[in-house]
């Protein structure tokens, strides 16, 4: 059981499977970071022009909620975290596209290659009838000069 265990974790597909998600990790992180720091702020400022009431930024992201018997739902939390799934999707959409451009272009020569080796490549059957046809040639040849050294 161990012994499998080790097999299955020295595969690089686990390897890679790990270095994805500790990037992704942090990647989350830095989207965090820009809905938090930058989208949440601007959002602020749309809903301060709506609730002309709020002083702060914090004011007017408070109009991100409603109360219901004392209990807080923060709607302002779900559209933040929306928006960084979106943006963390689209970036993932990018870099795949880009691995699977990048992947189609290097096979791409390997593809021409083989076709022109397929194309070039004469089957034994070709080879064999130009061989019949030079020894028919070299026949007839012959067969000229036997004739002609006849004559003189």
């Amino acid at each position: 059981m161990v012994k499998e265990f080790k097999e299955f974790i020295a595969r690089g597909s686990v390897i890679d499977m790990a270095v994805g998600i500790i990037i992704g990790g942090a990647f989350t992180s830095v989207v965090n970071a820009l809905v938090d720091g930058m989208i949440t702020p601007i959002i602020g400022v749309i809903i301060s022009f709506l609730f002309p009431g709020a002083e702060t930024v914090e004011d007017a992201t408070k109009g991100l909620t409603f109360i219901v018997n004392g209990v807080t739902f923060d709607y302002g939390k779900l559209i933040s975290a929306i928006i960084t799934f979106l943006i963390t999707a689209f970036v993932l959409f990018i870099i795949v596209k880009s691995v699977n451009k990048a992947e189609t272009l290097m096979s791409k020569p390997e593809e021409e290659a083989e076709q022109k080796e397929e194309e070039t490549a004469e089957t034994t059957e070709d080879v064999l009838k130009d061989i019949r046809q030079l020894l028919a040639n070299q026949a007839a040849d012959t067969k000229e000069k036997e004739v002609t050294e006849d004559k003189k």
